[in-house]
């Protein structure tokens, strides 16, 4: 399924975000604050995925991505590196039967090679028994990087269409290489943690994404924070390149075609 480029067209939009994607900030500091090992942070940081995903289903939200590990996070000290793949690998020897039963997808994207081969072996059988459903697409950005992103999607069309270099590539021709060609650009994107940056997450893809950033801390993160969030989305103007009075304009007339279309209309 293609989806629309923001900067190419003007996507369609409501009042609730088709995608939303978070960077789930501030795990260690919470833990930290209790006096906790880091790890304990991480644990409860889980707790909050589950609320979340419920959040995002239960509001008509289609695809939810998380930031997970990125490319940098390698750079952590080996035991707490070693303590998150323990995380992530009975996450998703224990999670994915409750996503499934919720009619939930399960998608991973991320450089995988790096993970071992029974994390990589739990992905795919998460990704294949979820693959029909459609209640809501979740998407784990494991060992992903914005730039990894782009280049790897660069080298995989080369590679397949060495041609092009000469023809000239575009965002088109890009743009299915990426590694969330499935889903549409992000509508609102949340970091918790108090933090304000993009941290090398879903560089093309949100490119008009509504940016939230809220001081709570990943593991307090719950439904009544996400509809906050949502809320604040509401109440921003899409404008993608136009002016204020433009967007109005095209308002009003999705307006009239919309009452258009629930008129019933007269037989002769």
């Amino acid at each position: 399924m293609d989806h629309p480029s923001s900067t190419r067209e003007i996507p369609t939009h409501d009042g609730i975000p088709c995608h939303v994607a978070i960077i789930m900030d501030g795990n260690g500091r919470w833990a930290r604050q209790r006096r906790l090992p880091r790890i304990a942070g991480h644990k409860r940081g889980v707790e909050a995925v589950r609320a979340t995903v419920k959040a995002c289903a239960d509001r008509g939200v289609q695809y939810l991505t998380l930031f997970a590990f990125s490319s940098e996070n390698w750079r952590r000290p080996p035991e707490e590196v070693s303590l998150l793949m323990q995380l992530f690998r009975g996450a998703l020897t224990h999670e994915v039967a409750k996503l499934h039963r919720n009619g939930i997808r399960l998608r991973v994207v991320g450089d995988l090679t790096r993970f071992d081969a029974r994390i990589r072996a739990l992905i795919e059988e998460g990704e294949r028994l979820t693959a029909g459903n459609q209640q809501l697409t979740l998407t784990i950005a494991a060992d992903y990087g914005g730039r990894w992103d782009i280049l790897q999607a660069l080298s995989r069309l080369v590679r397949e269409q060495p041609e092009i270099v000469v023809a000239g590539i575009s965002e088109e021709a890009l743009a299915p290489y990426l590694s969330m060609s499935y889903a549409p650009e992000p509508d609102l994107f949340i970091r918790t943690g108090g933090e304000q940056r993009l941290s090398n997450f879903l560089l093309w893809q949100s490119a008009y994404s509504e940016l939230y950033f809220t001081e709570l801390l990943w593991p307090d993160f719950d439904a009544t924070a996400l509809e906050h969030a949502i809320e604040s989305y509401r109440q921003r103007e899409r404008r993608f390149g136009r002016t204020s009075e433009q967007v109005g304009q095209s308002e009003r007339v999705q307006a009239q075609v919309a009452l258009a279309a629930a008129v019933p209309q007269k037989t002769g």
